[in-house]
């Protein structure tokens, strides 16, 4: 491979930004492994067509946003791009084309949903169809219009949505063929892990969706109420798992979620240190998107693990 083919292939490895791929895998473990206890087996295709189905949209749905946010000069503006937000920064220093980002985008969303289509094709079942559907739409209109929905104070909300609830139950269905209550929990955790983390990266774009009007929650409040509502998310976060943990200690499923409440302590504690008004109005400061990602990779291992030693039913 010559010096030019590695340098685009390097370029396009920093725009599928794999490291953050965490998302998506581990809700989608989660979800698996709440089967597993339930009935006591895994058909591990469908698990693994199920995580690459979910890192395909994910992927997808980021080269997307930097599409999308480049053509709303969003990410243009942006002068304290940061390695966790702000999009890649590719397209605004030339070194891939808008036509290639979308291609690429479009390319991924295509491999999402011929993964779903097999998971139809083995399952059977109707449903599958809806949470695909979802997961498609979903990370597509994020940042493209017409609905744009990452502009419209609702981005936190789908993220929760399309990285923590939907993953984990979609997950659980496709094995167990059931919709019930067991990965309620579980799906909220995640859900508010993920919150935390989209959260926390829109503080250093404050400047930049502001002036494009993108109403996230920190334009929308402002960085002093948004950095407080981060804590009380943060509070919500940790209280509730050690709250529910402990008053579900026998459950055959939340038994161990105690366990999660022990691990995320010290990132919490961390995460709320970081959430400094002053701080995160000055640029280039990194100190809370970097804890709540941290939060976030440790809290979903943590509930993975607690799931997997809990008693079975």
């Amino acid at each position: 491979m010559n010096s030019v083919a590695k340098n685009k292939s390097a370029l396009w490895l920093k725009e599928l930004r794999l490291q953050f791929c965490v998302a998506s895998v581990m809700p989608v473990l989660i979800g698996s492994a709440l089967a597993y206890k339930q009935i006591g087996s895994i058909n591990y295709t469908l698990a693994i067509l199920a995580v690459l189905a979910t890192v395909a949209f994910q992927i997808a749905s980021n080269i997307a946003n930097d599409y999308f946010d480049n053509r709303s000069r969003n990410d243009v503006l942006n002068e304290n791009r940061t390695p966790f937000s702000g999009g890649s920064g590719l397209l605004q220093k030339g070194l891939i084309t808008p036509k290639h980002t979308l291609i690429a985008s479009l390319l991924f969303f295509a491999i999402g949903t011929i993964l779903g289509i097999a998971i139809l094709f083995i399952t059977k079942k109707p449903a599958v169809l809806a949470l695909g559907l979802a997961g498609l739409l979903g990370g597509f209109f994020y940042t493209a219009p017409p609905l744009k929905l990452g502009y419209r104070t609702a981005g936190e909300i789908i993220i929760a949505l399309l990285f923590g609830i939907l993953p984990v139950y979609g997950a659980y269905y496709i094995q167990t063929g059931v919709w019930d209550l067991i990965p309620l929990l579980p799906a909220s955790v995640v859900a508010v892990l993920i919150f935390l983390v989209i959260f926390a990266n829109e503080f250093p774009d404050f400047q930049a969706d502001k002036a494009v009007n993108k109403r996230t929650l920190v334009v929308t409040l402002g960085i002093k109420k948004a950095a407080m509502l981060y804590k009380a998310a943060l509070f919500i976060l940790f209280f509730t798992t050690y709250i529910c943990g402990a008053a579900n200690f026998n459950h055959p499923h939340l038994r161990g979620i105690i366990i999660m409440a022990a691990a995320i302590s010290m990132p919490s504690t961390i995460c709320f240190m970081a959430a400094n008004p002053t701080k995160l109005s000055q640029k280039n400061y990194t100190a809370l998107s970097k804890a709540t990602i941290l939060l976030h990779t440790i809290g979903c291992i943590a509930l993975f693990i607690a799931v997997l030693f809990s008693k079975s039913v």
